[in-house]
């Protein structure tokens, strides 16, 4: 029993799982030229050892792994193995973990920053005709936000003039596009506006937000409307 465990761990185990680990980082790294020649020099070895194990078994029915006069081979056999196991864990963790957290991150993070500045952009009040503009320059990049209070300063004076009030409330927002600089995200209202002295009128409007990753920081770099060119 005991040279049957030591068999399926050092004759089976380690080599199977050796020559797996080499064969997940070739997957992971997308099997770069370098890397083709040293894995298959890897696991040429790794075939030698199991033909030479295969002839020692059938001569003296001894293997590396029951052989007691050679425990620096097993130990060699199983560092090996245990050494491809654990660079397939880390490269796995760089290459695929890493950057599926930073795309769930930047994804809940542009659709926030979105919802934000569709909705400052659709709310207006009478009594602080600035502060609607001020939230929605907040977020966004310098050029944006000075063209952004040219474009808008005029329409909020009017509508302050005319005592218009208008609200704005997300109900939907979903990134089209995500990259690792440029994302752009599609925010549904519903938007309300009221006049003194008239029914509230209620409306759907659907924005498209573009933003830039600024020094690290996402900014908002325009804001239209879905249907725009």
């Amino acid at each position: 029993m005991r040279n049957l465990a030591r068999v399926l761990a050092i004759d089976v185990a380690a080599p199977l799982a050796a020559t797996a680990a080499l064969l997940l980082l070739g997957v992971m790294l997308g099997w770069p030229l370098w890397w083709v020649s040293v894995c298959s020099m890897l696991c040429l070895l790794i075939l030698q050892f199991v033909i030479v194990d295969l002839v020692g078994f059938r001569r003296d029915a001894v293997t590396f792994g029951t052989d007691d006069d050679a425990p620096g081979i097993r130990c060699a056999v199983v560092g090996f193995a245990a050494a491809a196991m654990v660079a397939a864990a880390v490269v796995g963790y760089v290459q695929w973990t890493l950057p599926d957290r930073a795309f769930t991150r930047d994804s809940g993070e542009v659709v926030r920053i979105a919802a934000d500045v569709a909705e400052a952009t659709a709310t207006f009040s009478p009594n602080d005709p600035g502060s609607a503009i001020e939230v929605a320059t907040s977020m966004m990049a310098p050029q944006s936000a000075e063209a952004f209070k040219a474009q808008f300063t005029p329409a909020a004076a009017d509508l302050a003039k005319r005592k218009v009030t208008a609200r704005a409330q997300t109900v939907s927002a979903g990134v089209e596009v995500l990259g690792p600089s440029a994302a752009s995200v599609a925010v549904l209202m519903r938007g309300t506006q009221t006049v003194a002295g008239e029914e509230p009128a209620v409306s759907v409007l659907a924005l498209r937000v573009a933003l830039a990753k600024q020094d690290g920081v996402w900014k908002v770099v325009d804001v239209g409307p879905v249907n725009a060119p």
